[in-house]
């Protein structure tokens, strides 16, 4: 369970209180047992607080967002390869702005994952028509 935000509050308020580091990691760790920071977090936070941070939030890091498959992008690379299943990568990639990866991604993960959808309902309604045809037989 993530509850860092809310252990960082209690460093902060233990440096408020003028706790060392050191006094402060058996309160945390008796607070939150197995779900507590390590002694390195704590420290690297109480360090934090001690010299005059006031949010506890992570700071925003460095590189490509999460949301590069987004279902939008899915959207955007299914609608590109209607027009034409034998468009490369790395075409899809440039064409679009999307790098490789996630485009590889898309198309073996989500497209993947659609067509077992689609599979799966047209054996279901297999299965249901084969019972109404039963069904039928029977009266």
């Amino acid at each position: 369970m993530q509850r860092s935000p809310e252990q960082r509050m209690a460093i902060k308020f233990c440096v408020k209180l003028e706790k060392s580091a050191a006094e402060t990691i058996p309160m945390l760790k008796k607070a939150f047992g197995v779900d507590c920071l390590s002694d390195r977090q704590i420290f690297r936070w109480h360090k934090a607080f001690a010299e005059g941070r006031e949010n506890v939030n992570d700071e925003n890091r460095a590189g490509r967002s999460s949301t590069s498959s987004s279902d939008d992008n899915v959207k955007r690379v299914r609608d590109l390869l209607n027009t034409d299943r034998r468009l490369s990568v790395r075409f899809i990639s440039e064409t679009l702005d999307i790098t490789k990866t996630i485009v590889h991604e898309i198309e073996e993960g989500k497209m993947s994952y659609e067509k077992e959808q689609e599979r799966l309902l047209r054996l279901w309604d297999e299965v249901q028509s084969e019972e109404e045809f039963d069904d039928g037989e029977e009266e």
